[in-house]
């Protein structure tokens, strides 16, 4: 789960209920938030998934995963580089964005834990820069860490992700609607999400 409270209200709520319904990961997305707010938000998600096996992953800022009691920081393809947030935050799971396989051998060469690749398939706004299940597989073979599909993600095109390989996938608008569990059990499908 990718968050975005703008179009989600009662953000800590819906990653709670995400999180009882099985969710492995939660990426706090919030790129406009500064670091007190940001910081204020990470920990109330990180309570609110206490006592479940939901990790709480950081856009960009390790400081704040750090600060929070996250688990994880998910660094963008443009953001601080995979080496020194692994030298400076050894605890953290660092994802890493990524965009082709050299980026993804890359990052996993740096230190990271996972990469997250896409978009995979057609999302608004990005359609023409969807790289596709075949891509995916590329990349998949290429990267030497987990990778987890995102970009178009539904219960359909996450069956796509996996048979190219993908450990799993991230959404934002599977998680929009009124029942965060759902999404999690039509995205798993059977398998891990």
């Amino acid at each position: 789960m990718v968050t975005d409270r703008r179009r989600a209200p009662a953000l800590a709520e819906r990653v709670a209920r995400a999180a009882r319904a099985g969710l492995d990961l939660v990426q706090v997305r919030e790129k406009d938030l500064a670091g007190g707010a940001l910081l204020a938000l990470v920990r109330e998600i990180v309570a609110a998934v206490a006592g479940t096996a939901t990790r709480v992953l950081v856009n960009g800022r390790p400081d704040v995963a750090r600060a929070a009691g996250a688990h994880g920081v998910q660094l963008p393809a443009d953001g601080l580089p995979v080496a020194a947030v692994r030298a400076t935050f050894p605890e953290l799971l660092i994802g890493a964005s990524c965009h082709s396989a050299v980026d993804a051998r890359a990052a996993a060469a740096d230190g990271a834990s996972f990469v997250v690749v896409g978009p995979v398939f057609a999302t608004p706004g990005k359609e023409s820069r969807a790289l596709g299940a075949d891509a995916l597989s590329a990349i998949v073979r290429a990267a030497g860490v987990p990778v987890f599909a995102i970009g178009g993600i539904d219960a359909a095109t996450t069956a796509a992700a996996r048979s190219a390989g993908a450990r799993g996938v991230a959404a934002i608008r599977p998680f929009l609607g009124d029942v965060p569990g759902a999404a999690v059990d039509a995205l798993r499908g059977g398998g891990r999400s």
